[in-house]
């Protein structure tokens, strides 16, 4: 555990979580990366961020480290022009979140393998927008961005397919450069970074009590998650305990968004196979799903419900009523669509053995959220600590042992049944009480941290606030971060033509790691 080598220096945050708060040096930072790797523990992020009150052009590099005993936040300060020691080679994933700190301020891994920038396509005028100063903006209209050292794969009958950025219908923009022979995938390289959007930025220019709305909209999918993070982190920076009706709804708004895309996923998982059937039916479901959301909770995702101190809205009986009956209406139906997908021999053809991920593979590579449960890694944040009110439901992981898109697809029918009666049980036992209380901002600056088991994986928001509450740096991470490098493993030895199906069975977000 790497606590116990880091000191005094080491304070237990106040959240609902275990969650710890150390600043290391050079040694510790790599040392502890390195236990906790060899223990089984994982990267949850990386980013950095300067800190102006130790001087001009004073940095830090953060890591957010989880294991058995909970979240370690490990702060390492860094001089002006400092590199920090590589994490790569403890947490193969640190490598994009290391690219991506060197493009938003910066900051540089020594000896990192990869140094090619990720978010930066060559639009920014060499300056870092998160540095003080920084003169980096929007590129003119007629700028193109810079050439793109893709990795090449050479042999006889190797050719590429590139695909996108721009994608037909609505889909986000990313780029996949595969290197086939005949139509089996030999490689598959990622470049995102189209969505960038200054997020991390535009964190610091808000008042602290409104940067619960921009964290809702880091991905949209998953703005309960994502609200919720934040809110603890600004909680725990405040020290603040919020009611436990506000906990159970926030739990109960958390679970509708994951039985939401779950449902979407499984449509349009059909869709990829093609069983339009099943797409039909499940978007059927999702529509009436949302639809209720919008009734009850103001908007078909559930926007800004998830506020500071609890939530903006409470549900009286009748309501409840019909979130309890909405359930058993999907589940009657979710239990013949799914013997419709077992028993269909098509669907079964396609998801089986296709794009799998084995559970070395998934812990080499810290594969996170639904995809890893399905490659047999247990983690999941309802489960593991006893975070109100899952600890009090008896919330349990759904793992599936085989790490393909069929297990995937499993994960997600045992999840929204798992959701289903976690919904019901929130309506039945819902306490009473407040559902809101005010969130004073601290005087002196503070530290806090978000982490919840959003419906992808993992959400962390990281929050350091100034003097009179100003917000320094907020960083939120999505899982995407840790699976989106996965995915180009999944798809090796597989057809070109299975590629849609494989990154369906993922669905990860650009948005949300396009910062």
């Amino acid at each position: 555990m790497p606590l116990a080598s880091l000191g005094r220096q080491t304070r237990r945050l106040s959240a609902p979580l275990p969650i710890w708060h150390a600043q290391a040096d050079r040694t510790q930072w790599s040392s502890a990366a390195a236990r906790l790797a060899a223990a089984g523990g994982r990267l949850v992020a990386l980013w950095a961020g300067e800190r102006p009150a130790t001087g001009p052009d004073a940095t830090a590099v953060h890591a957010a480290l989880a294991g058995d005993f909970g979240l370690l936040w490990l702060e390492l300060p860094l001089a002006a022009g400092e590199a920090y020691p590589d994490l790569s080679t403890s947490f193969t994933c640190a490598g994009r979140m290391q690219r991506a700190a060197a493009d938003l301020s910066g900051v540089h891994a020594a000896g990192a393998a990869d140094t090619r920038p990720w978010l930066d396509h060559g639009l920014w005028g060499g300056s870092a927008p998160l540095r003080p100063g920084s003169t980096a903006a929007g590129a003119a209209p007629d700028v193109l961005p810079a050439d793109y050292a893709f990795v090449r794969v050479e042999g006889d009958g190797v050719h590429e397919i590139p695909v996108g950025p721009v994608h037909a219908g609505i889909i986000e923009p990313g780029h996949f450069r595969f290197s086939v022979v005949g139509e089996k995938v030999l490689r598959l390289e990622e470049r995102l970074g189209y969505k960038h959007k200054g997020i991390e930025r535009r964190f610091t220019t808000l008042p602290a009590h409104e940067g619960h709305r921009l964290a809702g909209r880091v991905s949209g999918d998953s703005t309960v998650a994502y609200a919720w993070a934040y809110s603890m982190a600004l909680e725990s920076a405040a020290a603040v305990e919020i009611p436990e009706r506000a906990a159970w709804l926030r739990a109960l708004m958390l679970e509708r968004e994951r039985v939401a895309n779950h449902l979407g996923d499984l449509g349009a998982l059909g869709n990829d196979a093609a069983f339009a059937f099943g797409l039909a039916q499940f978007s059927r479901l999702r529509e009436d799903w949302q639809r209720l959301s919008k009734d009850l909770f103001a908007h078909r995702f559930m926007m800004d419900a998830v506020v500071p101190g609890g939530v903006a809205l409470d549900l009286d009986l009748a309501a409840r009523d019909r979130l309890r009956a909405q359930c058993d209406a999907i589940e009657r139906e979710l239990r013949v669509l799914r013997g419709i997908y077992d028993e269909h021999a098509g669907l079964q053809d396609r998801f089986m053995t296709t794009g799998r991920v084995p559970r070395e593979l998934a812990l080499r590579l810290g594969l996170t959220g639904l995809a890893a449960r399905a490659s047999g890694l247990t983690q999941d944040l309802r489960a593991d600590f006893g975070l109100k009110p899952y600890g009090d439901l008896g919330s349990k992981a759904c793992v599936r042992p085989e790490g393909d898109v069929a297990a995937r697809v499993a994960v997600r029918f045992d999840e929204v049944f798992v959701s289903l009666r976690l919904i019901r049980d929130l309506c039945a036992r819902l306490p009473t009480g407040e559902t809101k209380v005010d969130v004073p901002l601290p005087d002196t600056p503070q530290q806090g941290l978000g982490w919840v088991e959003g419906w992808r994986g993992e959400v962390l928001v990281a929050l350091e606030l100034g003097p009179g509450g100003r917000i320094l740096r907020c960083h939120p991470h999505d899982p995407s971060w840790q699976n989106w490098p996965v995915l180009e493993h999944a798809v090796i030895g597989n057809i070109v033509p299975d590629f849609p199906l494989i990154n369906k069975s993922f669905n990860l977000s650009y948005s949300g790691q396009d910062l």
